[in-house]
């Protein structure tokens, strides 16, 4: 399992409302979660696929409209 960590300004339960459908929709995530109690918003993602790409998460969450930053 590959998992991926990013800083993000997604802060509350509207803004993972909005965020969810942009990345349930790559289907190479198997997980993701937002721990919106730490003051960098992080974003965890866990995947199988060693193809999924940062750039291409960072791609989905922006196009939500959330700042986005790669920890890793």
């Amino acid at each position: 399992m590959k998992t991926l960590r990013f800083k993000t300004n997604i802060n509350c339960s509207g803004c993972i409302n909005s965020v969810t459908p942009h990345l349930n929709q790559l289907e190479e995530i198997k997980g993701w979660k937002v721990d919106t109690a730490s003051p960098d918003k992080v974003l965890t993602v866990e995947t199988e696929d060693e193809t999924l790409k940062a750039d291409q998460i960072t791609q989905v969450v922006e196009k939500a409209g959330f700042k986005i930053d790669s920890i890793d």
